[in-house]
């Protein structure tokens, strides 16, 4: 690890964030379900990390908890990384969910300057794996993640592709969140 790292558009996620105005709409049999949440997000800083010998990704760690409203059940937990590629200006998600999906979603960031980017997966580049259960019975087929960071406030929305019920559906997940705690700064 080096001891300045480029985290680019990263920078701005690292800590802890906090939102109560997430719209979920997912699929029923019969329809769709229009589910209100509030979520934390935590990004930590790891450092940097050297592939191959020839590139170099900075990388936050995070964990994203969210529960409906309603009851305040939990119904989504999501673990991952984000990863930053200074020199390709390429912004990297890698993730898991419990219910038997991962994948690696990428995209290029514009203008790396600014705290604002966008991922997807579902084609050769980016893959998306998952159980022969979710394969069979909620296939996903495409992922993206629009994530827009300004000073304190974050906001992301978010279309997982789906062919359940023996149709296809737009699952669709945005929030906006505050930042509660900024994550300290290393000592070198």
């Amino acid at each position: 690890m080096s001891d300045q790292i480029d985290y680019g558009p990263l920078e701005a996620l690292a800590g802890t964030w906090e939102g109560d105005k997430g719209t979920d709409i997912a699929p029923e049999p019969d329809g769709q379900e229009e589910n209100p949440y509030f979520e934390t997000i935590l990004f930590e800083k790891i450092g940097d990390v050297l592939n191959a010998g020839k590139q170099t990704l900075a990388v936050l760690r995070y964990h994203q908890v969210v529960s409906r409203k309603s009851d305040r059940n939990v119904f989504h937990n999501e673990s991952g990384y984000l990863s930053w590629d200074a020199e390709q200006n390429l912004v990297i998600q890698g993730l898991t969910i419990p219910r038997g999906v991962a994948l690696v979603a990428g995209g290029h960031c514009p203008n790396p300057e600014s705290a604002t980017f966008e991922v997807k997966a579902g084609d050769n580049d980016w893959p998306i794996s998952q159980s022969p259960f979710m394969r069979d019975n909620a296939k996903t087929t495409a992922f993206s993640h629009k994530i827009s960071v300004t000073g304190d406030t974050m906001s992301y929305s978010e279309t997982t592709s789906l062919e359940i019920y023996g149709k296809k559906f737009e699952h669709t997940d945005e929030n906006t969140l505050t930042r509660k705690v900024t994550e300290p700064l290393s000592s070198g």
